[in-house]
C-alpha cells in the first residue's frame, strides 16, 4: 500500500518553520527500500529558537497560561489531544505501519495506547492539585510545613524508533501533565507520526510553545538540545551508547536525566509449566513482536534441560507459522527491521554466532519470498555459550537464543550475568518459585507466565546499563517535577538562641 506522506516543517512556538539551513532527510520505507518523502533537518539553531520557545511557554503571564495552572486545566487539553488522536486514528496508523515497518495490527494497538495514555495523565494532572500543599509531620509543634509540586521546567524529550508516536507520547503526556514544556526530537528513522503530532497541537489549541517537535541527526539535533542550558531536564530512550554520551553531557550543567536504554532480557521456563504450547507463543512473542525492536525484548531463554528439546521443538513449529510480509497485508505478524544499516547489523550478529560454533536452529536470512525490504525470518539460535557475542549484546532484531539450566539457582546466575536489567519473564505453576524468582532478578519489571505486556498505568524503566528513572504510572510524573519544601514559624514567641541586643 502507498499512501501519500505530508510533507511538514519543524513545529515551533506553534508554527512550522522551515529548518534554517534548509536541510531535509529522505524518509525510507523499510518494506520497499524506496524513499517515499523527507523529514525536515534540525540543527543548533533551530534549537535554540525552539528552547526559547518553550522558555518562553513556560514564563508567559507568570505561568498562568500554562507552568502555574490548575492540573485540571492542563487536563482538558490532555483529553483534547487523545480524542483528536482517536479521531484521526486510521491516518496515524497507516503512517506508521509505513514509516516504521511495524505491521498494521501493532500500529492500531500502538496509537490506541497514544490515546489511553494521554487519558491517563490527564487523570494525573488532575490528581496533582490535591497532592499540593501536601501537609509534613514535624516533630517542634512551632513549625508547619508541606510539600509544593512544580513543573521542573523546559524539558528534551529524545525518543526511539521502534514505537514512534507511542514512545514519545510516554514522554510528552507526563512532561505537560506536570506543567512543563518541551521539546521533542524523534529518532529521524521514524519521526514521520510524531510530526503529524504538531498539527493535533494546533487543533486542540494548546498554548504556542508548550510542544515543539525537531526532527533531525542526534549530532546535529540531539545533542544542542541536551547540551543546551535553558533545558532543565533531558528524558532519553535509546541505545546505551548514546545514553551514555546524553548523560555526561547533561553532567556538564548537572543536569538531570531519565535514561531508559538497552537489554538482553531472560526468559526463565521451568519444567513444570502447565502447557507448553502456551509458554511458546509467550516466549516468541516477547522477541519477535515488534519485528524484534524491543529494548525489553526477551531474547535470552533459558529452559529447565529436561524439557528442553521438547519446548525448542514447539517453538521452531510457532516461528514457522509466522506470517512475513509487507506489513500491510492481512495476518502480518513480522515486518521489516528499520532500515539498512541495523538489517546488515543483525545479519552480522547471526554470521558471528554460526563463527563461533552456535546452532541456527530456523530462520537467521532473508525469507525466499520477499526480495525488496529489510525482511530477516524469525531466528532461533541454540549451542550457545555465555562468552559469545549474540548472548551478551543486544541484537535488536527477531533473534532468540537459547540455553539450558538444571537448578532455579542456575537458573538466575545465568540470568543476571548481563551488564543490562531491564525486565525478565519466568514460567511456572508453582507461585512461590515465581515470587522467589521474581524478587532475585535484577531487573527493572518482571512478567509471571507471560512477556511483554505493557500498560501506561505501570512503571517503567531498568538498573544497571539499562537505565535509571521510571516513565509511566503515577511514578511517570514525578519525573517532571520539582518538590519544594515550605516551613513556617506559626509561634508568636522569640526563637531564642541569640541573647537579645
Amino acid at each position: 500500500m502507498s499512501i501519500p506522506i505530508p510533507s511538514r516543517q519543524l513545529f515551533i512556538d506553534g508554527e512550522w518553520r522551515e529548518p534554517i539551513k534548509r536541510n531535509r532527510l529522505p524518509i525510507i520505507n523499510p518494506s520497499t527500500e524506496e524513499t517515499i518523502g523527507e523529514i525536515p533537518a534540525a540543527t543548533a539553531e533551530d534549537v535554540e529558537a525552539a528552547v526559547s520557545a518553550a522558555r518562553r511557554a513556560l514564563k508567559r503571564n507568570k505561568g498562568r497560561d500554562w507552568a502555574a495552572t490548575s492540573g485540571a486545566h492542563r487536563a482538558r487539553y490532555l483529553r483534547a489531544i487523545a480524542a483528536k488522536v482517536s479521531e484521526k486514528k486510521d491516518h496515524f496508523v497507516k503512517l506508521e505501519t509505513m514509516d516504521s515497518g511495524k505491521p498494521l495490527d501493532e500500529a492500531v494497538l500502538d496509537i490506541d495506547d497514544v490515546s489511553t495514555c494521554f487519558e491517563y495523565f490527564a487523570d494525573q494532572a488532575e490528581a496533582l492539585d490535591n497532592k499540593q500543599k501536601y501537609p509534613v509531620k514535624l516533630p517542634m509543634d512551632r513549625f508547619k510545613s508541606h510539600v509544593l509540586r512544580q513543573p521542573i521546567g523546559v524539558v528534551g524529550l529524545i525518543s526511539p524508533w521502534n514505537y514512534p508516536l507511542l514512545m514519545a507520547t510516554w514522554k510528552i503526556a507526563p512532561a505537560l501533565a506536570a506543567g512543563c514544556t518541551a521539546v521533542l526530537k524523534p529518532s529521524e528513522l521514524a519521526s514521520v507520526t510524531c510530526l503529524e503530532f504538531g498539527e493535533v497541537c494546533n487543533e486542540v489549541g494548546l498554548p504556542p510553545g508548550v510542544l515543539n517537535i525537531l526532527t533531525g541527526l542526534g549530532p546535529d539535533a540531539g545533542a544542542p538540545l541536551v547540551s543546551h542550558p535553558d533545558v532543565d531536564k533531558v528524558a532519553f530512550t535509546g541505545s546505551s551508547a548514546t545514553g551514555s554520551k546524553v548523560m555526561g553531557s547533561a553532567a556538564q550543567l548537572v543536569k538531570p536525566v531519565t535514561l531508559e536504554l538497552g537489554g538482553k532480557s531472560p526468559i526463565i521456563v521451568f519444567e513444570d509449566v502447565v502447557d507448553l504450547d502456551v509458554a511458546a507463543e509467550w516466549t516468541i512473542f516477547g522477541v519477535f513482536w515488534t519485528n524484534g525492536q524491543i529494548c525489553s525484548a526477551t531474547s535470552r531463554l533459558l529452559v529447565h534441560e529436561s524439557i528442553a528439546a521438547e519446548f525448542v521443538e514447539k517453538l521452531v513449529k510457532w516461528s514457522k507459522k509466522i506470517k512475513i510480509s509487507d506489513p500491510f497485508e492481512e495476518g502480518c505478524r513480522l515486518g521489516p527491521v528499520i532500515s539498512k544499516g541495523q538489517y546488515d547489523k543483525i545479519m552480522k550478529y547471526i554470521s558471528t554466532a554460526k563463527s563461533e560454533g552456535a546452532t541456527i536452529l530456523c530462520g537467521g536470512s532473508r525469507p525466499e519470498h520477499l526480495k525488496k525490504g529489510y525482511f530477516i525470518e524469525p531466528t532461533i539460535v541454540t549451542d550457545i555459550t555465555t562468552s559469545m557475542q549474540i548472548w551478551k549484546e543486544e541484537v535488536f532484531g527477531p533473534v532468540l537464543c537459547v540455553k539450558t539450566f538444571s537448578t532455579e539457582e542456575e537458573a538466575l546466575e545465568l540470568a543476571n550475568d548481563t551488564e543490562y536489567g531491564l525486565a525478565a519473564a519466568v514460567f511456572s505453576k508453582d507461585l512461590e518459585r515465581c515470587e522467589r524468582v521474581t524478587k532475585a532478578l535484577e531487573v527493572g519489571a518482571v512478567w509471571v507466565n507471560c512477556s511483554q505486556p505493557c500498560f501506561c498505568h505501570a512503571p517503567w524503566g531498568g538498573v544497571k546499563r539499562s537505565g535509571f528513572g521510571r516513565e509511566l504510572g503515577e511514578w511517570g510524573i514525578e519525573n517532571y517535577l520539582n518538590i519544594k519544601q515550605v516551613t513556617s514559624d506559626i509561634s508568636d514567641e522569640p526563637w531564642g538562641w541569640y541573647k537579645s541586643p
